[in-house]
């Protein structure tokens, strides 16, 4: 079965999801809401969409849960995020905040062969500069 495109917004949703998770244990649509500056009906909306999906596991009132195949994509577009964060605070000089924001944006439209290109790219630029 193809995988299922998410919008950069539910990519958004997914990363923040993964990292609360990952550094509190479990996360609650309100802790989303103000990390993503958004509503709760948009959250909640977004949980619904995400669940229907097969992202996560959610049910009004209950634990967020991620499925292994929310986890795996979470994982993509956070090491995309990383990757282009650190070309443009190692190669174009940005500053921390410029270089996130770019990378935010950039992470849901970049191809998979000019996000390898750029990685490799970056890795040996950041190995020769040592």
């Amino acid at each position: 079965m193809p995988e299922t495109l998410l919008t950069s917004g539910l990519e958004d949703y997914l990363e923040c999801i993964f990292n609360n998770i990952e550094a509190h244990g479990s996360v609650k649509a309100i802790s989303i809401s103000k990390e993503l500056n958004v509503s709760r009906a948009s959250v909640t909306d977004a949980l619904h969409r995400l669940a229907s999906k097969n992202y996560i596991d959610y049910e009004r009132y209950g634990a967020i849960l991620m499925t292994s195949k929310g986890k795996e994509k979470a994982k993509e577009v956070i090491a995309k995020h990383r990757v282009l964060t650190l070309f443009f605070e190692r190669v174009l000089n940005l500053t921390e905040e410029e270089a996130s924001e770019n990378a935010c944006r950039i992470e849901h439209v970049i191809t998979e062969n000019a996000f390898s290109r750029l990685r490799e790219y970056t890795e040996s630029f950041i190995e020769g500069n040592k």
